[in-house]
């Protein structure tokens, strides 16, 4: 006979705490309660604890009945969430994405699969079924945040989860489409203009002008036709158009071929026409759009036109064309409008100050003593700032005869005293440069950037003045003396005019920068040169100016036994990193080199006595240095031009140069085809 073993069980409901502390609270009670009973009577005791016995049974019951019904109930629940967990990670429109240590991988879900070319995913390498997936991975993988990117012609959001080895693709491509479409649909404003129209036109009948008016109209309005441009003609010189963003950049994929279509297309009708543009973008306000497409306009313009200039409200300006000599369209009337309006400034203010560009020329300092001396005709207090500061052989001959002239040398103060000096009501005229970062008195730019007034003759940059009171910038001048020169002949004739230095100076400012009247001469130049002879220029002592001293010219030779040619018709000379240059001595080596028989540009790349490294550039007109001093950062003109390039060596300086060079001679080519 087998003895069968009971074993004791207690009831579900005592598990449960809360449960429990009820049935506890209930039986002392009962037993209270039975102890008072008995006490009082005992047969009322004995019924009521008849009545405790089967009452404690029946609440004994119920509440395992709570606790089984409990426990059913969280069964179900953890059933229903197990299930829905999985469905959802095979269901949910989310890609998921588990990689084991071997970047193999180890599960996907059914949502992701399609998006794959092959069928069998699992248990392969990533880069094997997607390299492209593969590597957007391995680049984000210390990534914590989320990130965006395309792969296999959609775009998702992407969550690495590293410690679980896990990648989450959201499919986002309609919201990327979406957003694609609202950028590419944001609307650009512009103006376009007929830079020399009215000098062209003023040798002209009346049917040759219509013709020629004509041919720009329709050749602008097949080319706005064929990327999907407003074109609305405002007046005989004046265009407005409207497009959106990815016409606009269509347009810039061609380089704006409009320009050297029209162009090349009024030379051959002997009645040559160029444009400029200017295009603005990137603002929800169309108002401010139009006033900036204006300003790049404008800038355009000043760079000297026949281009192109595309300025979104808070990006860099990007230039196309400007590749042909600005043909000179200024008027006296202009000069004298401009001479009067400077005047009518220097009446306002207590105190002229005169910034000329550092590492200062001829054009610079002979501009610096022309208007001092307007200044002076005008009643008006003015100095010339200029820090002592190693110059060239030619300023310092200038300076040492401006010790025997008092009046200027006392004007003559440091960028420190010219900040002390100055009040808010100070003047500031900056002349031959538009740029505060490479004048002398930046500091007092600082101070006086709502006092500012700009004569130059180089092509306007993005660093241009955002509010000067007066702009005289005018890339069709020689240089900055025969601007300022043709300021005198508007002068007060009965106020002291200018002394033989003074116009020695200037004459000699402009022979430095025409190259003897070789380069960048008009009939103006040649008015400006003999007013300034008839002024008391001294020819003799313009030869004395712009004599070399031995070392300039054993290092200007130098520098030229060092040139190397890039082709056979563009000469470079790359100096010693370790032995730095005066920049004109080096800019002259340069000019030397456009007289050797086929050379149609010449540069040079040196140390700077500031450790930075310098390229200068000259070209006879047939390529356009102006644009591949640019690219790396510079200025100036078709024939002329210089940048400064910090942090490299200058053989590093020499290899970009020479990369720039063979990228924009490409595009040439590209864009005459």
């Amino acid at each position: 006979m087998k003895n069968e073993k009971k074993t004791f069980t207690l009831p579900p409901f005592v598990h449960n705490q809360h449960l429990r502390t009820i049935a506890i609270f209930i039986t002392l009670n009962l037993v209270l309660g039975l102890v008072i009973a008995f006490l009082y009577n005992l047969w009322i005791g004995v019924v009521l604890l008849v009545l405790a016995c089967v009452g404690l049974f029946f609440i004994i019951k119920e509440l395992n009945v709570v606790e089984q019904n409990a426990d059913n109930y969280m069964d179900r629940l953890s059933y229903l969430i197990n299930r829905g967990e999985q469905e959802s990670l095979l269901e949910m429109p989310l890609g998921v994405l588990i990689l084991d240590s071997s970047q193999r991988v180890s599960w996907i879900n059914p949502y992701l699969q399609p998006y794959f070319q092959t069928e069998r995913v699992v248990g392969r390498t990533i880069s094997q079924v997607a390299p492209q997936l593969a590597e957007l991975i391995k680049k984000n993988w210390d990534q914590d945040q989320s990130f965006e990117a395309a792969w296999n012609g959609h775009y998702f959001n992407f969550l690495i989860q590293r410690q679980y080895r896990t990648i989450y693709m959201m499919d986002i491509t309609n919201y990327a489409d979406i957003e694609v479409q609202y950028e590419n649909e944001k609307i650009a404003i512009g103006e376009i203009y007929l830079d020399n129209f009215d000098e062209v036109s003023q040798s002209m009948s009346d049917q040759e002008i219509s013709n020629l008016r004509n041919y720009v109209t329709n050749k602008l309005t097949n080319w706005a036709q064929e990327y999907g441009i407003y074109l609305k003609r405002i007046d005989a010189e004046h265009y407005s158009i409207m497009m959106y963003v990815q016409s606009l950049q269509d347009v810039e994929k061609d380089k704006f071929n409009v320009l050297d279509t029209i162009r090349k297309g009024t030379v051959q009708q002997n009645f040559p026409i160029t444009l400029s543009i200017g295009i603005a973008y990137g603002d929800t306000d169309l108002n401010r759009l139009a006033d900036l497409a204006q300003s790049n306009l404008d800038l355009a313009l000043g760079r000297g036109g026949d281009q192109a200039v595309i300025k979104s409200k808070d990006g860099k300006a990007i230039f196309f064309g400007g590749k042909t000599n600005p043909m000179e369209k200024r008027t006296r009337v202009r000069a004298r409008m401009i001479t009067h309006a400077l005047v009518q400034l220097m009446g306002t203010a207590d105190k002229i100050f005169v910034d000329g560009h550092q590492q200062p020329d001829m054009d610079s300092w002979g501009a610096a003593m022309g208007i001092r001396r307007i200044a002076q005709m005008n009643g008006k207090e003015c100095y010339i700032v200029f820090n002592n500061q190693d110059v060239h052989t030619d300023i310092r001959r200038l300076l040492d005869k401006i010790e025997d002239y008092p009046d200027i040398q006392n004007s003559i103060i440091t960028s420190d005293e010219a900040v002390k000096l100055a009040t808010d009501d100070s003047l500031m005229i900056m002349v031959d440069h538009s740029n505060p970062k490479i004048g002398v008195a930046q500091d007092l730019y600082q101070k006086l950037e709502n006092r500012v007034v700009i004569i130059d003759h180089h092509r306007r940059g993005e660093e241009f003045p955002a509010n000067p009171l007066l702009a005289y910038v005018e890339p069709y001048a020689s240089s900055a003396c025969e601007l300022i020169t043709e300021m005198f002949e508007y002068q007060s004739q009965s106020a002291d005019p200018m002394n033989d230095l003074e116009a020695t100076a200037m004459l000699t400012g402009i022979v430095v920068d025409t190259q003897s009247f070789t380069v960048k001469t008009g009939t103006r130049t040649f008015d400006a040169a003999s007013y300034l002879r008839s002024a008391g220029a001294n020819v003799d002592e313009i030869s004395s100016f712009m004599k070399e001293n031995v070392k300039n010219y054993m290092a200007e030779n130098h520098l030229i036994s060092l040139v190397k040619f890039e082709t056979d018709h563009i000469a470079i000379i790359t100096a010693e990193d370790d032995v730095q240059y005066d920049s004109v001595t080096a800019a002259k080596s340069v000019d030397s080199l456009l007289s050797v028989d086929g050379v149609e540009a010449s540069f040079v790349v040196f140390r700077r006595y500031d450790g930075n490294v310098g390229i200068s550039a000259r070209s006879d007109g047939s390529i356009n240095v102006q644009v591949i001093m640019e690219k790396l950062g510079g200025g100036g003109h078709l024939g002329a031009g210089a940048t400064q390039i910090k942090d490299q060596s200058v053989v590093e300086a020499s290899e970009l140069l020479q990369t720039t060079i063979r990228d924009s001679l490409a595009e040439d080519e590209a864009a005459a085809k």
